[in-house]
């Protein structure tokens, strides 16, 4: 149902799910719309930190919805799996 450029809005309640790589929680904040292209805050609950990232694409993946996002801080693309 969410594929590439379709939107998976979030905007009233916080979305919680983990980033695929290090495995720590990261979360949506409420107000952000989670659509490719838009630019989000998350806050990752690894280091502590709001991190601007960049929506690349969204993905339903099992019971999980997969986020690819870039990261302006570090330059970097990571894979969010959030909650379903």
């Amino acid at each position: 149902m969410v594929t590439g450029s379709t939107a998976a809005a979030q905007p009233s309640f916080a979305w919680d799910g983990v980033d695929s790589e290090t495995g720590q929680s990261v979360e949506i904040g409420k107000g952000n719309l989670v659509r490719s292209g838009s630019d989000i805050e998350i806050y990752d609950h690894g280091t502590g930190e709001h991190r601007d990232v960049e929506v690349q694409s969204i993905r339903r993946f099992g019971g999980s919805v997969e986020v690819e996002v870039y990261d302006y801080g570090t330059g970097e693309y990571r894979t969010l799996e959030m909650d379903d």
